[in-house]
């Protein structure tokens, strides 16, 4: 036995071992044998990795809890400021119940119902960074503030994303403009939401001597993402259908604007600047961060076509949106006549046989497969670039938004 098999052996029940062999055993395409195999060593290879051959219960307990515990004081650093943007003159100028009452339900049901990854991934980064020196209440709630402020940016994008996507569900609720109080209202809630970003980033950070690379950084990432939102727009929705168009090269920038910048760069970029650091001297960090929400958006590609709706919290359109998606890009490239001739006539029709013609086709190509094997070879590439950091702080940053995202079911 070899060293892999024995650490496996000693780590995984063996009843659970002999199960995943004999279902292995079980499949009848050799190829499809190979590819099983080596996504299952993949996965116990980072089980072990990721855990620690030593690791006790007691440790991931306490891990556990600090992780709670923050969660619970980033939501209370939500609650003080909705309030503040409720109450104080200086957010809300001269409200009447009534739009206090619209504003409060409008932040609610927009801004706290995610996963909230990006406003924690400022929390943690920042914790990395200051990690030996004590981190003051204070220090702890303005992380929280920049943290909250990119969840702000999530909830206008999303919302108006939603309206000229045309989609019915989010975070397993109606999508807030199809509310029939709200309609497209929505727009301009998305604008606020917009704006009360850059009077929060004002009312807390005004007096520290960061701020002016703090406010460039923000309205750079406000441009990047909304030329990203154009480019896809601009890709789907202008001049005459042609999938043609739907390339690699093109989909990568898409990608890169549109989710890259705000999803993965800006939450460490907000933590450095709040550890004095300038962001110059962080180039390779922020490429890689680019890289990994290329592959985020990958998998959410991946998973509108192929996720259970009940988990991802969203039914996916992008098949009847006519979205340039990972999936039908690759689909242009490796389809034949035939196949390419299904595309053509289904690929952005709403109905439900038109939809299920473009699965189909997605299927015959291997797409889940080629998905998976492309998820192992980038996972296999990123570790081996975040190994490679000198930083420790920085390695273990790239580390926490690699283990959130790999592997995902939502």
């Amino acid at each position: 036995m070899g060293a892999l098999a024995e650490s496996i052996a000693s780590h995984v029940p063996s009843g659970m071992l002999s199960a995943g062999l004999a279902a292995l055993a079980a499949l009848p395409n050799p190829g499809e044998l190979v590819r099983k195999a080596a996504r299952l060593e993949d996965e116990l290879r980072e089980l072990l990795r990721l855990n620690g051959r030593g690791a006790g219960a007691g440790a991931e307990q306490g891990g556990g809890n600090r992780a709670q515990q923050t969660r619970e004081r980033f939501l209370r650093a939500y609650e003080r400021l909705k309030d503040e943007l409720l109450k104080d003159r200086a957010f809300n100028f001269d409200f009447t119940e009534e739009t206090r009452q619209w504003v409060a339900k409008m932040l609610d049901y927009n801004v706290p119902g995610g996963k909230l990854n990006r406003g924690l991934s400022v929390i943690d980064s920042y914790m990395l960074l200051r990690e030996g020196t004590e981190v003051d209440e204070e220090d702890f709630y303005l992380a929280c503030v920049l943290g909250w402020c990119i969840e702000w940016l999530q909830a206008s994008a999303l919302v108006m994303d939603d309206i000229t996507d045309n989609a019915y569900t989010r975070r397993d609720n109606l999508c807030w403009y199809k509310l029939p109080t709200v309609g497209l209202s929505a727009i301009n809630d998305g604008v606020l939401l917009k704006c009360h970003v850059q009077a929060i980033i004002k009312r807390y950070f005004k007096e520290k001597f960061y701020f002016m690379e703090l406010m460039e950084l923000w309205n750079e990432i406000g441009l990047q993402t909304a030329m990203g939102q154009m480019l896809d727009l601009i890709t789907t929705h202008t001049g005459a259908k042609d999938l043609a168009r739907y390339r690699i090269q093109g989909y990568r920038r898409i990608v890169k604007y549109k989710t890259s910048y705000y999803s993965f760069y800006l939450p460490v970029a907000c933590a450095l600047l709040l550890n004095g650091a300038k962001l110059s001297d962080y180039v390779e960090l922020k490429n890689v961060l680019i890289e990994m929400g290329v592959y985020f958006q990958i998998q959410d590609d991946y998973l509108d076509c192929f996720g259970d709706p009940q988990v991802i919290g969203k039914v996916g359109t992008d098949i009847e949106d006519y979205k340039c998606s990972w999936l039908i890009v690759q689909a242009m490239e490796l389809a034949n006549e035939n196949e390419m001739k299904i595309l053509y006539e289904n690929y952005g029709k709403s109905c439900p046989e038109c939809v299920a013609a473009v699965k189909n086709v997605y299927k015959e190509l291997d797409l889940q497969d080629i998905f998976l094997e492309y998820e192992s070879r980038v996972y296999k590439h990123l570790v081996s670039t975040i190994d490679a950091e000198p930083d420790r702080a920085i390695r273990e940053i790239l580390k926490i938004f690699l283990k959130k995202i790999y592997r995902r079911k939502k």
